[in-house]
This record gives C-alpha cells, sequence and structure tokens, in this order.
C-alpha cells in the first residue's frame, strides 16, 4: 500500500508538467559540428547547461549538412562556401549566425618563402577542394603572382605532414589548427591569410538550420543561439573551462587547444553576429573566384536579425 501511494504521488506531481507541453520544451537541439570538437568551437562546449543543446561530431566534414538534411540534427557547423554551394544544388538552408567571424583560410609556406609571389615554380599542397583553388588564386594574385605559374599538389588533408616532410613548398590550410600545430611543432613557416591577401573578412563558419525550422520553431532557434553566444563570451573570459571541455570532447592534449583558442578567439568576436556587409563581401568574392556559379542570394541564404547582445 505504502508502495502504491507514493507511485500515486509521483505522478500527480509529473501529470500537470507533460500537460503542459514539458517533454517538447525539454527536447534536446541536437548541433551537429563540421569537424572534430576544436578551439573555433569553444562557444558552443561552454554554453549554459540546462539549454538542450546536444553536440554530435560528424565522421567527416560533409556529414553535418547530411545530419541536418536528413533530421538527424536541428542545426549544423557549415563551412560558408559549402553553404552556398549545398543551396546551389537545392538544399532549403538558411545560415542564423556566424560562430567566427573571419576567414580560417589561409596558404602557409615553409622556410625561405617570405610573400606569395615567391610561390611561382614551386610545388603548393591543395586538398583537391574548389575552394582552394579560390584561395591560393586570391593570396597569388593579391601579390601579383598568378596561379598558373604554381605546381598544385593534391594532399588530400595531409597538409601538415607533406610540408613538414618537404613534398610541398606551401600547403592551403586553416591558420587556427593547421598553422598551430605547426607552431607547436616549432616549424618555421608563414602565414599568408586570406583576408590579408585579397579576400573581405568574412564570417568562415555558419550555423545553419533548414528553412522550415526557422520558420516553424522561430522561438526555439533564437534561444539556442543565445546560449551559443553567451557560451562564446564564457569561453572568451574563461578559456581554461573551454580548453577542458574540448580536450575533453577531442582527445586532443590541452596545450594544443588552449593554443588554439589563444589564436582563434580574436575571431570569436562579436559573438554570433551575423553581419550583412560581410556576407555580402563574401557573395561577390564567391563569385569572382568560382566558388559558386553565380553571386547568391544573400537574404533568401542568411538570417540577419536572431542575434541579440554584444561581445566584451
Amino acid at each position: 500500500m505504502r508502495a502504491l501511494v507514493t507511485l500515486l504521488l509521483a505522478l500527480a506531481v509529473l501529470s500537470p508538467t507533460a500537460g503542459c507541453g514539458g517533454d517538447e520544451a525539454e527536447r534536446p537541439f541536437t548541433l551537429a559540428l563540421d569537424f572534430t570538437p576544436n578551439a573555433a568551437h569553444a562557444g558552443i562546449y561552454s554554453a549554459p547547461e540546462g539549454s538542450g543543446l546536444r553536440v554530435r561530431a560528424p565522421g567527416n566534414s560533409t556529414d553535418s549538412l547530411k545530419l541536418l538534411e536528413s533530421r538527424r540534427a536541428d542545426m549544423a557547423v557549415l563551412d560558408i562556401a559549402d553553404l552556398g554551394l549545398a543551396r546551389e544544388k537545392g538544399a532549403d538552408v538558411v545560415a542564423v549566425a556566424a560562430l567566427v567571424q573571419r576567414p580560417l583560410a589561409a596558404v602557409i609556406a615553409g622556410p625561405g618563402i617570405d610573400r606569395p609571389r615567391e610561390l611561382e615554380g614551386r610545388r603548393v599542397g591543395v586538398t583537391g577542394l574548389p575552394s582552394d583553388e579560390a584561395v591560393l588564386r586570391a593570396v597569388l594574385e593579391a601579390d601579383g603572382a598568378r596561379l598558373e605559374r604554381v605546381r598544385r599538389v593534391t594532399v588530400g588533408f595531409g597538409a601538415v605532414p607533406s610540408l613538414v616532410a618537404g613534398k610541398v613548398d606551401a600547403v592551403t590550410a586553416f591558420w587556427n589548427a593547421e598553422g598551430v600545430a605547426l607552431r607547436e611543432a616549432c616549424e618555421r613557416t608563414r602565414e599568408f591569410r586570406l583576408d590579408d591577401f585579397g579576400a573581405p573578412a568574412y564570417p568562415e563558419l555558419v550555423l545553419v538550420v533548414r528553412t522550415e525550422t526557422l520558420r516553424e520553431d522561430r522561438t526555439r532557434v533564437r534561444e539556442i543561439l543565445e546560449a551559443l553566444r553567451s557560451g562564446t563570451e564564457a569561453a572568451l573570459r574563461d578559456p581554461e573551462g573551454a580548453v577542458t571541455a574540448i580536450a575533453r570532447a577531442s582527445g586532443a592534449e590541452p596545450s594544443l587547444v588552449r593554443a588554439e583558442l589563444s589564436a582563434v578567439a580574436p575571431a570569436l568576436r562579436p559573438a554570433l553576429r551575423l553581419d550583412r556587409a560581410a556576407v555580402e563581401g563574401w557573395a561577390r568574392f564567391a563569385e569572382r573566384y568560382g566558388v559558386l556559379r553565380e553571386r547568391p542570394a544573400v537574404d533568401a541564404a542568411f538570417a540577419f536579425d536572431l542575434v541579440t547582445g554584444r561581445s566584451p
């Protein structure tokens, strides 16, 4: 009898919550990462507890879009170029915030290369992705060099070992990841960052949702973005907390994560802001350098009014 009374009391306590939509409010909101957890994701791993955010790391860089389109994720981190390409192929997705505020792509050169024009006649490692051509071409042309005079070597995602082993004289890579890893390994390199050589300061990584999600659950999207904005500001105030969380999630050495976060921190400000002028600059760049077939319709691909507040 005592057990029955206890059970009835428990049901009496739970039933009002269930009847008022509590289950829906507590439904996890799944965010698919673009890559292995790293310092660019600091705001995600520092988001306040109780926000209902569930993070899913992909097996490769294309998984986040697949997870979003198949409804196994509610939001995804995407490279802005991948967003543009996905929309060209008919994907009904829209960017709602910027995870970083500047390009992360760069051409990283080994010893003896002091400026991009010195790469003419030399070997440059590329992944094979179309965006690499745009990065390399923009950096070279900004210094008066020509892409046709560079020997491109496809190295996949082995930029660091290829450069260290001397198989190539430079690589297209990310200054916040491979660039930091090379410095931590005491390699002497020079970084030619994309927005220092021909590109506007556009947001490399964006947070993307399905258009229907934004239309049908705009309030929930805003709540998640506010949690991520608060998380980014918390990570900037307390880097060690973010380092610990990312190192645990990725298995990386805390010292490497710490160095990556120190490098990328300026690009995290202002937290999550999606700036129209910056996005329009990217659209012109993407068209000019052949990343996309034509200039994207910015107002259809980006929602500029969802993030509030300012970063420190």
